[in-house]
């Protein structure tokens, strides 16, 4: 999905100013949460990415995440209005030993940005995959996206790598990368094939750089996003 405006740019806000944060809309003490409840909330969640986000989708792809791992989507609410959304996935990784969370899309629309919206439905969804017995969690961010660096950062993710070119739009991207302690407490030996794992990752994306087009059809470009998942958060959304 294409990034913000170029340019935009977003502090990081401190637990305090989150907990004060306003906005003409409400205020964070009367956000709700909750898990996606099915096909009902479906036009839901399509309406807030393809408002915020501007990389086309298809009913397939969404249908792709929320059928298979409706667990991973939350929705925030205030005001009977939704105003946020996260969507992720977990699954064996085929190339490593890893059972992997992978986030995929998240956004707050923008009155309700600065209220430490984004950073509930990530720990809300990190608590779903930990559960579930995830090793790890990645997503991959625009190197200028400063506020999704930031918001990640504070979670506890890490930068893993730099993919050169990773986005359609040829901007590079980090691939950022949560550990779970208790999973290489457990079998430390994964440490050892999460690294390994990475760097086939890393060819990957060079051998197939040369064919990384814009698709002729929808259905393509929701075969190329399960090939390789994008992740796209817009600026500001902490």
């Amino acid at each position: 999905m294409e990034g913000p405006t170029t340019g935009a740019r977003t502090k990081e806000a401190s637990s305090t100013e989150e907990a004060e944060a306003t906005t003409s809309n409400g205020d964070a003490s009367e956000v709700q949460f909750r898990q996606y409840l099915g096909e009902e909330d479906l036009p839901t969640v399509m309406g807030l990415v393809d408002t915020e986000l501007s990389e086309p989708y298809s009913i397939f792809t969404y249908r792709y995440f929320l059928n298979q791992w409706p667990q991973l989507c939350f929705l925030a609410y205030c005001g009977g209005q939704c105003v946020a959304t996260i969507v992720c996935k977990m699954e064996d990784h085929p190339k490593s030993r890893m059972f992997r969370g992978y986030i995929a899309m998240l956004v707050v629309i923008k009155p309700f940005r600065g209220m430490g919206i984004g950073s509930t439905l990530v720990r809300k969804s990190l608590e779903v995959m930990r559960d579930s017995g995830c090793q790890e969690v990645i997503l991959e961010a625009e190197v200028t996206n400063s506020g999704a660096l930031a918001l990640y950062g504070n979670l506890g993710f890490i930068r893993a790598k730099r993919l050169h070119s990773y986005y359609l739009n040829g901007v590079d991207a980090f691939r950022l990368k949560l550990l779970f302690p208790q999973a290489y407490m457990e079998d430390p030996s994964l440490a050892a094939s999460n690294d390994d794992e990475d760097e086939e990752i890393s060819l990957d994306l060079d051998q197939t750089k040369e064919s990384q087009k814009w698709p002729s059809s929808q259905r393509q470009a929701d075969q190329r996003h399960h090939e390789r998942t994008w992740t796209r958060i817009p600026d500001q959304i902490l």
